[in-house]
């Protein structure tokens, strides 16, 4: 059954018919034939055999003639399914003899391995002649970090979340990406939002939270609405609970006690010492808090020294580096540097 990532990734072409052409140039450098329009067209691809084939996508180029000069037929794939190699072939043949034209297939892997298979060339037979599906994948797909670049190249962005989200630089990919979506109309980018949370992994969707939570307590509204809304759907209940509990004790501890010698003096007389040396210490608890949790859901084990480690910093960026740290780490070490 398709998938919420299938059909939104199927539309974002669909709705935008120029994008594969598009990409078919950016990233392949490919010559296409000179072109005016480009179209949806139907994606049913029936022949003389009573056998129906159907596509995710056909989109059509046509010159200023409006004759079809090359028809794309595109597939999302998310796993592999050794009966493409035998349908593929089918859908150019058809498209090449109703519409008389060059035809290619584009497929769009988000999946490293599923990529690296689609893009294998496909022998007709006793290596006469081979198929070469384009494939949009992590291997062809730059990381976009840049918020200009992705604000100009949105859907680029989008596929390079989806590619590249898991990875070393997957958080910076991700909040570009995010940041861009407000080009589109809100339930659009709503889909689109959920197809790139969806493809992370569970380190990165911490991550990502946590970074949504941390902009929304600060005040800073670098991403959308419905991507906040995570937070009262109780998705991020762990990191906020940890954080704001944190922050909630240490407050309260400041006042109660001024946190330090000499601060509940300091309460007494009006002053805001206690109270802010509260809030900081209950802000660090957050960043501990989550810093543990992403560790343990990464299954990477603590010896008894590096919680006591964890637990005696008190430097926020040393901190949100060893939270940066837990993606792709294989051991404490990795993540203590």
């Amino acid at each position: 059954m398709p998938t919420l990532e299938h059909n939104g990734l199927v539309d974002m072409f669909r709705e935008n018919p120029s994008l594969a052409p598009h990409l078919l140039k950016l990233l392949f450098h490919l010559d296409l034939p000179p072109y005016t329009t480009v179209a949806v067209v139907e994606s049913s691809l029936d022949q003389l055999i009573p056998v129906e084939f159907r596509a995710d996508l056909v989109l059509e180029l046509r010159d200023d003639r409006g004759a079809i000069v090359l028809s794309i037929v595109l597939e999302l794939q998310r796993d592999i399914d050794r009966r493409k190699s035998y349908s593929w072939p089918v859908y150019v043949a058809v498209v090449r003899a109703q519409k008389e034209c060059q035809a290619v297939v584009v497929v769009v892997a988000p999946d490293a391995e599923v990529a690296a298979w689609a893009a294998q060339k496909i022998d007709l037979g006793l290596g006469l002649g081979t198929l070469q599906p384009l494939v949009i994948g992590p291997a062809i797909v730059p990381e976009v970090t840049d918020q200009a670049e992705a604000e100009k190249e949105t859907e680029l962005a989008i596929l390079s979340a989806v590619a590249h989200g898991n990875g070393p630089n997957g958080l910076a990919v991700v909040q570009a990406a995010l940041g861009a979506l407000g080009r589109f109309d809100h339930e659009h980018a709503a889909v689109y939002f959920q197809i790139v949370y969806n493809a992370l992994r569970d380190p990165m969707r911490r991550a990502l939270e946590a970074l949504i939570m941390e902009r929304q307590t600060e005040g800073k509204a670098t991403f959308p609405p419905f991507a906040e809304q995570l937070i009262e759907r109780g998705r991020l209940e762990g990191i906020r609970e940890g954080k704001l509990e944190g922050v909630r004790e240490g407050k309260l501890e400041g006042i109660r006690e001024g946190k330090l010698e000499g601060k509940l003096e300091g309460i007494r007389e009006g002053k805001l010492e206690g109270i802010r040396e509260g809030v900081r210490e209950g802000e660090l608890k957050g960043k501990r808090d989550t810093l543990l949790r992403l560790i343990a859901r990464a299954g990477i084990a603590l010896t008894a020294d590096d919680r006591a480690r964890i637990q005696a910093c008190t430097d926020p960026a040393t901190l949100d580096r060893w939270v940066d740290n837990v993606l792709g780490a294989k051991s404490a070490s990795d993540v203590l540097s």
